[in-house]
């Protein structure tokens, strides 16, 4: 009879024990779930070694938990890999929250059908809540149900304290789960022990549950699965290091190896034809060269390594060095696009998931190149699985820095690379270290196999000016070193036999470009006025500071968009009301009293979630909890926003413009707490308040919102989506997500027909502002600003330069009767060569 004090466990079923260190799982062997023990079945019901309450039951039916009145969590697990079976073969007998008694069957199961469909029929009972035991029975030897094996010695439980209102939780950014089984009781197991070595209290958070981050049964009762959408919560002294390295757990697996990678569409060569091969384009511009082919060089590393300390000092000396390394690149950098590539890979050095996992294999005897490399690669192929584009993307970025990493381990030195003049380089994918180290006297354009539009390695090829193409065939890596090829990145083609005129046009049309670009610098404090005289504005798209002091020095006339949510995205809490408002008063004061300062209310949710708002997920967040409708659920968001905005009246032409609206009654309902706010800071006059047009329902319906707004901004990239229902973003449908299709210029022309009717204007600040081939054709429809690109201002100011208002009327009413994108781009670029001079008249 146990005492008080002490607790028997009874045989969950009869069959042979094994010692738990031969058990041939390193989760179960090494303890992380639990110390308990193994036994090789000879019955095929599984029973309670305890009284208590089924705290969690599988789904799957293979995992059992039982916790007793005093807090004592026991798990049971039949076989290894048995989550794979989906059920199969397993009969649930309880159900949660379901009082038994000990012996009392739990679970049946077809040995048969387990033996020949998972790994082993080895079946855990494991004792979770950490109690020690002593063995009341043989530890090896046969066993029968029921028989009593362990005593446990019972200690006074402690317990996480709850979150209090007093502390303020952190969150982390949402996480889709790449476990196929979800966490199931090996990455639980991980990601509890994981959560244990913080002090801060930790909570794991699915849709509306909630389980302590630090229990294991507490997780399994979360019943996750493949693809749900995790968020971890912490409060305490080391909250912000808790989440950063636990959701960098979740998404690496927990320990288990995750789907691999999808297998990504390329375009393919034209069966009729082998001289052309197509992609996407990455960077416009065109050249004429030849081929350099470029590899990645081969690091051999060895497996085994001398001692843990050893090893973790090569490792740590090794990123000491990629870090001074990537600073350098950091201060040479020419833009802060480039400079944050950069940032992005030493924040990627000091990941502690990455080092983590690192320093797992390496107090396993492995070498510090082998971990890290292994650390990286299980990192990018998670990325790469996601089946978000821009994820996979910086898997390219994580290659990248494991490879710094490597060279540094091994002393291996960069390979110089001995570039002929007029080269084309060809890849597999570019790295943002190789593009960045690139000799732009000779290095003329490059075309990839992998990468997109939205890469570093794009991003740095605009930054120089260099024509690119990605999503190439393979066939590409097959060109001869030396082959003469003509890159057209405008059209997403690569010519492997040009001719001769062919060439001679391009390089003509190079010239011309480059004098037309010094031609515009030059003049780019001009106004943009038609040569018919009609003034408009060109203003810029903004999301920082810099950015805003560049807009002025390129003759941006104001800010028509200000992306508010850089100061909210990227982070775990909110940007504090000093904070926000010395960055507005910051951009405000480059501006001046004379210029527009549009800014954007914060439009996060749906696919730009906030880390520190909880969000249900949702299966099309395009169409969900985003922009106005997010704000005015949590109305104190964006009262401390209009609040921090307001304090730059006075030193711009300050415009505040809510994003995502579709009723008068989101309107209507800002505008009441805009006007709170400014009576509480004793104002008397508002800023003016518009909105975006970025929804066919705010177009179709601008007639009514016109009287109650001071102006309209037309967000394209939106628009043309929800307008023809294809997702911007989509491999095969982003090419036909054209802002130039009829459909969307119609809704444009309604909406600046009404605000005009109410003498209200109208801007754009969607990409199509940013495109010279639709200056003549906004202008045209009526609108009165244009809000570009930073470095676009001065072509778009001398576009509209170029320009005869009554031209641009006619074209913008002649391609409205037209029956697709594909032909507006036919007539504006015919419109283009009969009436722009192209052969650059210098002004005096």
């Amino acid at each position: 009879m146990a005492t008080p004090q002490q607790l028997q466990l009874h045989a969950p079923l009869s069959g042979v024990l094994v010692p738990l260190d031969l058990v041939p799982d390193p989760v179960f062997s090494s303890r992380v779930i639990g110390d308990g023990l193994c036994i090789d079945p000879t019955s095929t019901t599984l029973c309670a070694p305890l009284a208590g309450v089924v705290s969690n039951v599988q789904a799957s039916g293979h995992a059992v938990s039982i916790t007793d009145e005093k807090g004592v969590q026991v798990l049971m697990h039949i076989g290894l890999d048995t989550v794979n079976l989906a059920g199969n073969g397993f009969t649930r007998l309880v159900e949660e929250g379901q009082q038994v008694d000990v012996g009392q069957a739990l679970i049946e199961f077809d040995a048969d059908f387990v033996a020949l469909n998972a790994r082993s029929l080895l079946t855990l009972m494991l004792v979770v809540s950490g109690e020690p035991f002593t063995w009341l029975a043989p530890e090896t030897g046969l066993v029968d149900s029921g028989q009593p094996l362990l005593s446990l010695n019972l200690v006074e439980q402690t317990s996480d304290t709850p979150l209090t209102e007093a502390e303020e939780a952190l969150f982390s950014k949402p996480v889709t789960l790449a476990n196929l089984n979800g966490l199931h009781a090996r990455p639980a197991a991980v990601f509890a022990q994981a959560a244990k070595a913080f002090s801060a209290s930790i909570y794991l958070h699915k849709k509306q549950e909630t389980a302590n981050a630090k229990s294991l049964v507490a997780i399994m009762a979360l019943q996750t699965a493949h693809g749900d959408v995790m968020q971890v919560s912490a409060a305490g002294p080391d909250a912000e290091a808790a989440i950063k390295t636990l959701a960098e757990l979740l998404l690496t697996g927990c320990g288990e190896v995750v789907a691999g990678p999808v297998q990504v569409e390329v375009n393919a060569v034209e069966a009729s034809s082998l001289t052309v091969l197509r992609g996407v384009c990455a960077s416009p511009g065109s050249a004429f060269g030849q081929v350099v082919q470029i590899a990645e060089q081969n690091l051999e590393v060895n497996e085994l390594g001398s001692t843990p300390q050893v090893e973790r000092d090569h490792l740590s000396r090794a990123l000491a060095e990629a870090l001074v390394a990537l600073q350098q690149m950091r201060d040479n950098a020419k833009s802060d696009a480039q400079a944050d590539i950069f940032k992005a890979h030493q924040e990627l050095l000091e990941d502690p998931g990455l080092l983590e996992v690192a320093h797992v294999l390496i107090d396993e005897g492995k070498s510090a190149g082998f971990a890290w490399r292994s650390a990286t690669e299980s990192a990018a192929t998670l990325f790469k699985s996601l089946g978000n584009a821009l994820l996979a993307e910086r898997a390219a970025d994580l290659a990248d820095v494991s490879q710094r990493v490597l060279k540094q381990i091994l002393g291996v030195r960069d390979q110089v690379m001995e570039l002929p003049e007029g080269a084309i380089l060809i890849a597999e994918q570019l790295t943002p270290s190789q593009t960045a180290g690139l000799d732009t006297r000779k290095v003329l354009g490059f075309a990839t196999v992998g990468g997109g539009a939205t890469s570093h390695v794009a991003i740095l090829a605009r930054a120089f000016g260099l024509p690119a193409i990605c999503g190439l065939s393979v066939q590409v890596l097959a060109l001869v070193n030396g082959t003469q090829v003509l890159l057209d990145a405008d059209k997403g083609e690569l010519q492997l036999d040009p001719d001769l005129q062919a060439i001679e046009q391009l390089q003509a049309k190079r010239q011309l470009q480059q004098q037309r670009r010094q031609h515009e610098l030059a003049h780019a404090t001009l106004a943009a006025c038609t040569r018919d005289g009609h003034h408009f504005e060109v203003t810029a798209n903004i999301a920082s500071l810099v950015e805003a002091e560049q807009a002025v020095a390129l003759g941006g006339e104001g800010v028509g968009l200000l992306r508010s949510e850089f100061l909210y995205l990227d982070r775990n809490h909110a940007p504090s009301h000093d904070e926000q408002a010395s960055t507005y008063n910051a951009i405000a004061q480059v501006l001046g009293p004379t210029r527009n300062l549009v800014v954007r209310t914060l439009d996060v949710g749906g696919d730009k979630p906030l880390a520190y708002v909880p969000m249900d997920s949702e299966t099309n967040p395009f169409l969900g909890m985003r922009g106005i409708r997010l704000c005015l659920e949590r109305p104190q968001l964006l009262r401390d926003q209009f609040k921090a905005i307001l304090g730059s009246v006075g030193l711009a032409r300050l415009h505040i413009m809510l994003p995502m609206v579709t009723q008068l009654a989101e309107l209507r309902l800002a505008r009441q707490l805009l006007e709170e706010e400014a009576l509480v800071l004793g104002l008397t006059e508002l800023p003016r308040l518009g909105i975006m047009i970025e929804v066919p329902a705010a177009a179709l319906m601008a007639d009514l919102f016109a009287p109650e707004v001071d102006f309209f901004s037309i967000g394209t990239n939106d628009l043309t989506q929800y307008t023809l229902a294809m997702d911007r973003d989509h491999p095969r449908l982003a090419s036909q997500a054209d802002s130039f299709h009829p459909a969307v210029l119609r809704l444009i022309a309604s909406t600046v027909k009404a605000a005009h009717a109410h003498g209200k204007w109208v801007g754009v600040c969607g990409a199509m502002a940013s495109e010279t081939l639709a200056v003549p054709l906004l202008l045209g429809l009526g609108v009165d600003e244009l809000s570009v690109s930073v470095p676009l201002i001065p072509s778009i100011k001398a576009a509209v330069r170029e320009l005869d208002l009554m031209d641009c009327q006619a074209i913008a009413q002649q391609v409205l009767g037209l029956e697709s994108a594909g032909q507006v781009r036919e007539a504006l670029r015919l419109y283009h060569e009969a009436t722009v001079d192209t052969s650059l008249v210098l002004e005096n």
